[in-house]
């Protein structure tokens, strides 16, 4: 069964204690919070703003936990990061065991050095799904990386049993504005999500929804700013990511 993540999901942080172990309570506090707004449709965890990566897998099944636990009905979604297939497939079989209701697959990070080979991503994708019978969201990585998709992978991996999903990062609008069209034509029920925080005013009127850390700050004016662009009001689309335009340089114009 998939998911309607036609809203803003969030894809919060994972609070810390001082001495570097996960903050559950803080956790709990941000997730009812955030699954409290309406509009809300999921909330994301261990992705990279919830540094998914740099924990144990005892402490990825906690986190989901917690998640579960408060939420209520906003279903959480776990980010699968392992790097080797079966390794993936194994987290997020223990994410649907805790609780969790759909995965974020990651392309294995040594793509991002070396590339992947033809076909990989898509087996990755079939391996994850058969251990865990999760629903599963096609993650695009930036077109600067070795790990982006064309976009004949994204067609064959948005084809496969259990993807219902697209979260697109793209970040060149050349590609964004080619292939978007596409993948919608060929997969009319694929639910196209942008995680483009820095550029959410471009993307917004040819999406679905939004799936982005930036949701964990703001996600009142985020959720206006999708419904804005479903509606094609660009005078209303503009004025809200203007008035967001100081957060998004403090936190996505760093580099």
């Amino acid at each position: 069964m998939s998911l309607d993540l036609r809203g803003l999901t969030p894809a919060p942080v994972t609070p810390f204690t001082a001495d570097m172990e996960v903050d559950h309570d803080a956790v709990a506090n941000l997730t009812r919070w955030l699954a409290s707004v309406p509009g809300v449709k999921g909330l994301v965890c261990l992705g990279h703003a919830g540094e998914g990566t740099y924990l144990t897998a005892e402490e990825q099944v906690d986190v989901i936990r917690t998640m579960v636990d408060a939420a209520g009905d906003v279903p959480i979604i776990a980010g699968i990061t392992g790097e080797g297939d079966k390794v993936a497939g194994l987290e997020a079989a223990r994410a649907a065991e805790a609780g969790a209701k759909a995965g974020l697959v990651y392309p294995s990070h040594g793509w991002l050095r070396f590339g992947y080979q033809d076909g990989a991503p898509q087996e990755r994708y079939r391996i994850i799904h058969e251990e865990s019978d999760l629903p599963l969201i096609l993650f695009q990585y930036p077109d600067a990386t070795k790990a982006t998709y064309s976009l004949k992978t994204q067609l064959e991996i948005a084809a496969q049993p259990g993807v219902f999903a697209t979260k697109n990062g793209v970040r060149n609008m050349r590609r964004w504005d080619t292939e978007i069209p596409v993948l919608r034509k060929e997969n009319p029920e694929l639910q196209i999500l942008t995680c483009h925080d820095e550029y959410l005013l471009h993307t917004m009127f040819d999406v679905d929804g939004a799936m982005v850390g930036y949701g964990g700050l703001t996600p009142e004016p985020l959720i206006e700013l999708i419904a804005a662009g479903k509606a094609k009001d660009y005078a209303a689309a503009r004025e809200l990511h203007d008035k967001l335009l100081p957060v998004t340089k403090a936190v996505y114009h760093r580099g």
